[in-house]
């Protein structure tokens, strides 16, 4: 069947082109139950149109020697027949004609075999039990992508130039048998390059593992109060060293103006009068009681039951705080240039910062985040369910730059969930660069200043600390994977190492004055800062642990942030508990609270707190009474 081949039939089986299969092959769907595709693909498959029974070295011949038959290409799919069938078989073939080309053929297979086995090419050539035998110089293997796509392209010109020389079959077999005669080899690929490691390509970037000492930024600003308050201060006057006088007397002007054009559009309320200066104080005061005594309604002052406040309910009746509750504004009316979802709100926000700015000289650490806003546990107890799903959709995001030092808040953000383009707070969360945009804004009067910024996960980001730098705004934040931008970030060092780690073990690599660090303590944190030495050591102490160490920027990220937390414990429990369902009254109470707890900490710094030392409640209840005209501004009183 197969006299009109040059070759016996192991020759057939063992020299096929290792490449893949042919354009015939593949379209006549034979693949015999081999699971390999290109040549170097998976060291498992091996040869893809070879049985597994076929010895690698005879795959060198590359001979693409496919019969037209289909019966007779199954034969090259039989297992290959012992060592001495071969020899028989060569006897055989001999013996009937012909035997010296065929010896010859023999020959030239144990000849490639020899020279196989010389080169001490072992199956490591695919990288299944050692390196990439691409890195080593082997000449006949690759694993790159680019030999292979090489080696189809080969292998499909010389599927065509065998298609030319098989008509007649024998003359293209002893012009190929002439060149083996005349030692002519098929020159071998050549050896691809060596991947890029991770290291060189970081290398690349710009990161090393190199430190070198990085100066930390002066600070030579003096930090507190900007005015003195003389002993006898009260609590009324460091509450309008932020919400003045003038500023209330507005709030007066723009409730009345509500008021008139709402009764213009939706009827008269003959039981309207309008406001003054006086009650819109008594006013304020009656909300600013529910920050030191929780209750479920402000309402509830004027009840019979447990959270009534008959001390200040004879002040202004229910009635008449009811009306002014259902008034009251801050803008009255819309500008017809005004596009921002806050108007009602924001010229208020823009006097207060100006206040915040114009009070108090934050000192060099300062932190971004978001405070603590919780329900009231009251509240929630005793609210219905429908009540409590409508008030924990907060149409906002409130954001603030507070120092380190004192918890003085120097600057608010409020970031709301609807509105139209990057307004929204759900692409908020879905796009890192929009928390870029939001630690812009709280740093726009950071600029030149040298001050050094922490920050959360979702703040973190290369790209931003690098333009802060370049504004003296240094910057030192935590890192994650899932939360953080990590663009230009360094692969290795995003990913945990598979050796067991001890605790303060950690890896620093740097770029510039930038340092990226992976500190171990029960778990991996990463750290980005260029405003500390990676040189320099620092130490945690811990109560059980005893000392862990560490790097100075993980000490203190640590230190500050631990302070910032336990502001956030105490003094969040002091938000006026209040909770209307406009957005903009919203954001206007939790203003307020923010700005009393301000005025207390600058009380604590004044020399009043000598005098006469009271808690946050103690300040926040004399504030009210003082609101509502009821004590004397003294606090020597």
């Amino acid at each position: 069947m197969l006299s009109w081949l040059p070759l016996p039939p192991m020759a057939l089986q063992t020299t096929t082109h290792r490449g893949g299969w042919c354009r015939a092959e593949r379209e006549a769907g034979l693949r015999g139950g081999g699971e390999g595709g290109g040549g170097g693909g998976s060291g498992k498959g091996g040869s893809a149109c070879l049985p597994p029974a076929v010895t690698e070295p005879l795959l060198l011949l590359g001979c693409c020697l496919r019969p037209e038959d289909p019966t007779e290409r199954g034969l090259l799919l039989a297992p290959p027949p012992p060592r001495e069938e071969e020899d028989e078989q060569g006897r055989m073939l001999a013996m009937a004609g012909g035997g010296g080309q065929r010896l010859k053929a023999l020959s030239l297979l144990e000849a490639a075999r020899c020279r196989y086995e010389s080169l001490q090419i072992s199956d490591d050539v695919f990288g299944e039990s050692g390196q990439d035998s691409s890195g080593g110089g082997n000449p006949f293997y690759s694993t790159t992508a680019e030999s292979r796509s090489a080696s189809e392209e080969e292998e499909d010109e010389g599927e065509r130039g065998a298609s030319q020389g098989r008509t007649p079959g024998r003359r293209g077999c002893e012009a190929e048998e002439e060149q083996e005669e005349e030692g002519k080899e098929t020159p071998p690929l050549p050896a691809a390059c060596p991947p890029v490691t991770e290291e060189e390509e970081e290398g690349k970037a710009g990161w090393g593992s190199g430190l070198k000492e990085a100066p930390s930024p002066a600070f030579q600003e003096s930090s507190g109060p900007t005015r003195r308050m003389p002993p006898t201060a009260s609590a009324m006057d460091f509450f309008q060293l932020f919400v003045p006088d003038n500023v209330l007397k507005n709030m007066v002007v723009q409730t009345n103006m509500y008021a008139k054009k709402y009764q213009e559009r939706f009827g008269s309320d003959d039981t309207w009068v309008d406001v003054t200066l006086m009650e819109i104080k008594a006013f304020l005061a009656y909300m600013i009681s529910t920050s030191t005594h929780h209750c479920e309604s402000v309402l509830s002052i004027w009840s019979s039951g447990f959270y009534s406040n008959k001390s200040i309910a004879l002040i202004m009746s229910q009635s008449r705080f009811e009306k002014i509750l259902k008034y009251f504004h801050i803008v009255a009316f819309r500008s017809s240039q005004t596009t921002q979802g806050l108007y009602k709100i924001q010229p208020f926000l823009d006097s207060l910062q100006h206040s915040f700015d114009s009070a108090f000289k934050p000192s060099q650490t300062q932190v971004l985040h978001e405070p603590l806003i919780d329900e009231d546990p009251i509240f929630i107890a005793t609210c219905t369910e429908r009540e409590l799903r409508k008030r924990k959709k907060r149409k906002f995001s409130l954001w603030v730059r507070q120092c380190s030092s004192t918890g003085f808040i120097c600057q608010i953000y409020v970031h709301l969930k609807e509105g139209s383009g990057t307004e929204g707070l759900d692409a908020l969360k879905n796009k890192t660069q929009l928390h870029s945009m939001v630690a812009k804004s709280l740093c726009q009067n950071a600029a030149g200043k040298n001050y050094i910024i922490f920050t959360g996960p979702s703040i973190t980001s290369l790209n931003l600390f690098e333009e802060f730098e370049k504004q003296e705004i240094y910057c030192c934040g935590l890192l994650s994977t899932r939360k953080s931008d990590c663009t230009g970030l360094p692969q290795s060092m995003l990913n945990n190492p598979d050796v067991p780690q001890t605790r303060g073990q950690h890896r620093i690599k740097m770029k510039g004055n930038m340092s990226l660090i992976c500190w171990y303590n029960k778990g991996y944190f990463r750290f980005l800062t260029n405003a500390y030495s990676p040189v320099q050591q620092g130490v945690i102490i811990k109560r059980k642990s005893g000392e862990i160490p560490c790097p100075l920027a993980v000490e203190a990220f640590a230190a500050h942030l631990s302070y910032i937390c336990k502001y956030d414990d105490k003094y969040s429990k002091y938000f006026i508990s209040h909770k209307p369902n406009k957005t903009w009254q919203q954001v206007f109470w939790f203003a307020i609270s923010i700005a009393i707890n301000n005025a207390y900490i600058l009380y604590k710094m004044s020399d009043a707190y000598h005098v006469r030392k009271y808690s946050r409640v103690q300040f926040g209840e004399r504030l009210v009474k003082e609101l509502l005209g009821l004590e004397d501004t003294s606090p020597c009183h």
